[in-house]
């Protein structure tokens, strides 16, 4: 299909421009900027006045709750949240069920993500057997079936030496691996940040020590071994001081952050409000300050939604008894958008956490809207206002902090390799 996208203010954060111009789509990719191109014939033309247009969002983590958890979300649920909310690329971990550490299941997630046609799916391969923390998997397998990378998601390792084994094989196969920094001992039990929020309301606690261990130990292993390694979520001021030192130092390390982190803080509980109920845990306001700071500064590489989907079984129950998540697709680009409207940065440099930002933690080309690029696009009204209705949202996750939040920014068309796989319909 030929679309012509008209009137819309171009905005590429890789080449960090911003203007208004004519886009015209010719198949999957991008075949001119302000003039058509001889013999162009649009099957569509979209009217872009006053929408910004963007290469799609590409989103680090986001369950999608397949194969396994089907009562809780399925592809299709998901998939359908991420282009609402301009989400043309994510990246699943793969602490599904079973855990994505055989080929055949990495295979048959990606196929089925390609047959419903709407965002891309990356799938992260399991750095152990079951996820078990003991036995490594057979990461040259799993790559050729598809895995962009190794994580352990949330899972503790048995020790330290199964994690240099793992740094050690990955880095002989080239893999990147993706942990989620935290020492499972010091974080023991806990629910919530380690503070004064957690004491008045007796929640046992994760010290933010139980990070900074375990960022000091992955840095110490990757000046040892030369793995790549991306540090996923963080969530403390010091991480980000020890990322920054590393980086400085040369070492192959990235980082993203939960886009909630950047907003909230241990406050933000309230009276055990379930919904914020996240791991890692929502932390001090010096550390959501520093976690928005180093995304400034670029010290954090991307920011993520972190999109968890969980049952309302999951959530009524008692704050240190519910299920860690929340639902973030669909706000990951408002969020990010209130994010910036609070920085002095330009809005291609505040949006290339979405895009340039990610792709280059996936070793992907950064997207574009020059000639010749995959037309992977977002349409986003920048004055829109919209109430965040959980009971609205696509996904089958209705479990967001966010609920009853008035935020600017609304995805209006979403484009995945020349098709238009989400048109918002009905007013704000």
């Amino acid at each position: 299909m030929n679309l012509h996208l008209r009137g819309g203010t171009l905005i590429d954060p890789g080449a960090g421009t911003e203007r208004q111009a004519d886009l015209f789509v010719a198949g999957e990719r991008i075949a001119a900027v302000g003039t058509a191109p001889s013999g162009f014939v649009a099957d569509r033309t979209i009217d872009a006045q006053g929408l910004m247009v963007m290469p799609g969002l590409i989103d680090l983590s986001a369950r999608l709750r397949e194969p396994g958890f089907e009562y809780r979300a399925t592809l299709e649920s998901e998939l359908a949240a991420a282009v609402a909310g301009g989400v043309t690329r994510l990246v699943c971990p793969p602490d599904t069920d079973p855990p994505l550490d055989e080929p055949g299941l990495v295979e048959m997630l990606t196929r089925r993500a390609a047959s419903l046609k709407l965002a891309r799916v990356h799938p992260l391969g399991a750095l152990t057997q079951g996820l078990e923390g003991e036995r490594l998997t057979e990461m040259a397998e799993l790559a050729e079936a598809g895995c962009v990378a190794f994580s352990q998601d949330d899972r503790p390792f048995a020790n330290l030496t199964v994690l240099l084994r793992a740094l050690q094989y990955a880095t002989t196969f080239s893999q990147a691996v993706w942990l989620r920094p935290e020492d499972a001992g010091l974080a023991r039990g806990g629910v919530a940040h380690d503070g004064e929020v957690a004491t008045r309301l007796g929640l046992p606690g994760i010290p933010a020590l139980a990070e900074t261990v375990a960022v000091a130990a992955i840095l110490l292993l990757v000046r040892e071994t030369g793995a790549r390694v991306h540090l996923c979520r963080l969530s403390t001021a010091g991480a980000v001081d020890m990322v920054r030192v590393a980086k400085s130092e040369g070492l192959p390390v990235t980082c993203d952050v939960a886009v909630h982190h950047v907003h909230l803080s241990e406050m933000d509980i309230g009276f055990f409000d379930a919904n914020c109920r996240l791991s890692p845990p929502l932390r001090s306001l010096r550390d959501r300050d520093a976690l928005a700071r180093g995304l400034v500064e670029g010290v954090i590489d991307a920011v993520c939604s972190d999109h968890a989907p969980v049952d309302e079984d999951g959530k009524q129950m008692p704050f240190g008894e519910a299920e860690p998540g929340a639902t973030g697709l669909e706000l990951l680009l408002p969020l990010t958008l209130k994010w910036a409207a609070a920085t002095s940065l330009s809005l291609p440099a505040a949006l290339a956490r979405l895009t340039s930002g990610p792709a280059a933690v996936l070793g992907l080309e950064a997207p574009g809207l020059g000639p010749g690029a995959v037309a992977d696009l977002c349409m986003f009204d920048p004055q829109a206002w919209w109430r965040v209705e959980p009971a609205a949202l696509l996904s089958q996750g209705k479990n967001t902090p966010f609920a009853g939040y008035e935020l600017q920014g609304r995805v209006r068309y979403t484009v995945v390799a020349g098709r238009v796989v989400h048109e918002a319909t009905g007013t704000i």
